[in-house]
């Protein structure tokens, strides 16, 4: 594994015995205490997802969702703590509407963050859930200075979300975002915590806090019922995983995305993608044909698991990912099918500690803030509903208790069966993209975790459009311009590329050690002692 950075991203990977990379410092800090105060990755991955929905709420909140893996150190075992729509979410209930909206409490499900946080402690954390709580609850009450990349997000969703129920209420001041470096604070959402802590989540489920968001509901044009959030169940599940050269990558299996990048990688592999140099015109392009596939497959297939059509095991026959690979000219860029990805907000983060415990997590609100609606106590719901689908008799369609297509993605690799990386991208639908990228750069280019993450990026965007980073050489992009691809350049600030957090295993010569990195493209912070 190459130590040296070769992309000059400005950050130098971390190595350590124990290790927390996420996208704010100050959350970071707070899973580091946690595993200095005698607790493990597990412990430190919550107390660092806790705080995150404090210190980066435009990213993620208490009324999110969540998935994981944990790697217990000797087993890869899954977690899916998404939502499920009300009782009330029958297909008659969106009559009359071609999608589903994007903001609203018509895309809020049954949030299940919440549940997966004390699912995680009970099953492999090792310190009392209440310490969890701590850091989040200090900055909720006393405040904390906003950071550059988040203020910024902040001031961007005020506009779109200012006239949802509770949104401006609960995180403007005077009117306003704060700026980079106001101190902010919400004592409201500190109580919450505390009830979520006290209870060990049960309040939010089943007593005063789940009575308060339904209250809210009822009063602001949502349909919740305490039933709703009494019959919420997580979901404990079998990663799924792909082979990709002496590697396995593990992706939480549907409702969730992660399919598309193990599709994707089957492509390329059938493709024979290593004939091709790193960093070279002909190698992004397959990239972006395999990508197009698998987004065309994960689209018209994948939904909840109860309900989807064809078994994920269909979408990642070898013989079947072959015939895709076949379709693709090498010299020419084509069409693949529909492709209709959306754009999100999400916080992804990773933690290992020196027994050999990793987990790759993540959380989100989805777009930003999500739905924009925030019941009393701070507590910002998804958006995540909006990843329904509205056409009669599709995999995914609306309906009462079901999951909805997920986004978020937290993925894992490993090696002979044994641990190799936790790693995440984050932003919507970059995450399979960006596992893809992720994966050919530590697998194939033997990149270390923050190389990986500092290497140019391209993109399918909303539109299907192809972008790339102001980053990415002008020879390649030439390259893509010549080989029939449309080629958009966004701006050196561009936020449209995701962000990475990623932890490696060292080699088991030097001990139980990780080195690990951090996304300069935003706040973020790897750490370790």
């Amino acid at each position: 594994m190459l130590i040296s950075p070769p992309f000059g991203g400005g950050r130098a990977p971390v190595l350590a015995r124990n290790s927390v990379a996420s996208s704010q410092p100050l959350a970071t800090q707070a899973g580091i205490e946690a595993l200095q105060s005698g607790g493990n990755a597990v412990d430190a991955a919550l107390a660092t997802a806790i705080t995150l929905t404090v210190v980066e709420p435009t990213m993620n909140g208490i009324g999110g969702d969540g998935f994981a893996l944990i790697w217990d150190g000797k087993k890869l075992h899954g977690l899916n703590a998404s939502g499920r729509a009300p009782a009330a979410w029958t297909p008659e209930y969106f009559a009359g509407k071609a999608a589903m909206d994007l903001i609203g409490w018509k895309t809020v499900t049954v949030p299940g963050m919440v549940a997966g946080w004390i699912e995680l402690s009970r099953k492999f954390g090792k310190l009392p859930f209440e310490q969890l709580f701590r850091r989040a609850i200090d900055y909720a009450e006393n405040g904390f200075p906003v950071s550059p990349v988040i203020a910024r997000q902040w001031g961007e969703a005020v506009p779109i979300l200012k006239n949802e129920p509770g949104f401006s209420e609960s995180f403007l001041l005077n009117g306003k975002s704060p700026a980079a470096g106001q101190i902010w604070s919400y004592p409201e959402q500190a109580k919450t915590l505390k009830e979520i802590a006290a209870t060990k989540t049960a309040s939010f489920y089943k007593g005063p806090l789940a009575k308060q968001m339904v209250d809210f509901a009822q009063a602001t044009g949502g349909c919740f019922t305490m039933q709703d959030f009494a019959n919420y169940t997580i979901e404990r599940v079998e990663p799924l995983a792909f082979d990709y050269g002496e590697y396995t990558l593990h992706e939480i299996p549907p409702n969730g995305s992660g399919i598309a990048a193990q599709i994707a990688l089957g492509i390329l592999e059938a493709a024979n993608v290593k004939q091709y140099p790193a960093n070279s015109a002909k190698r992004i392009h397959l990239q972006v044909e395999a990508m197009q596939m698998a987004f065309a497959d994960a689209y018209a297939y994948v939904s909840d698991s109860s309900s989807m059509k064809i078994p994920p095991s269909a979408l990642l026959d070898k013989k079947y990912l072959a015939s895709r690979a076949a379709l693709i000219d090498h010299n020419k860029s084509g069409s693949y099918g529909p492709c209709d990805p959306h754009s999100g907000g999400t916080v992804y983060l990773c933690a290992a500690d020196e027994s050999g415990m990793m987990i790759s997590y993540i959380q989100s609100n989805f777009k930003g803030f999500g739905s924009g609606v925030v019941a009393p106590g701070g507590i910002a719901f998804h958006n995540r509903g909006m990843g329904f689908s509205l056409v009669y008799g599709h995999p995914n369609q609306v309906a009462p208790g079901k999951r909805p297509f997920h986004t978020i993605i937290p993925a894992f690799l490993t090696k002979g069966n044994q641990p190799a990386m936790a790693f995440g991208v984050m932003g919507g639908n970059m995450q399979p993209q960006g596992h893809v990228q992720f994966v050919m750069h530590f697998v194939d280019d033997s990149l270390n975790p923050q190389a990986c993450s500092d290497a140019p990026r391209w993109r399918i965007d909303d539109l299907g459009k192809l972008t790339v980073e102001a980053a990415m050489p002008q020879s390649i992009i030439d390259g893509l311009k010549a080989l029939g691809h449309e080629v958009a350049i966004q701006a050196p600030n561009s936020l449209d590329f995701g962000s990475a957090q990623a932890i490696a295993r060292l080699s088991e010569d030097t001990g139980t050690a990780y080195i690990a990195g951090s996304d300069h493209r935003r706040d973020g912070l790897a750490a370790g002692f």
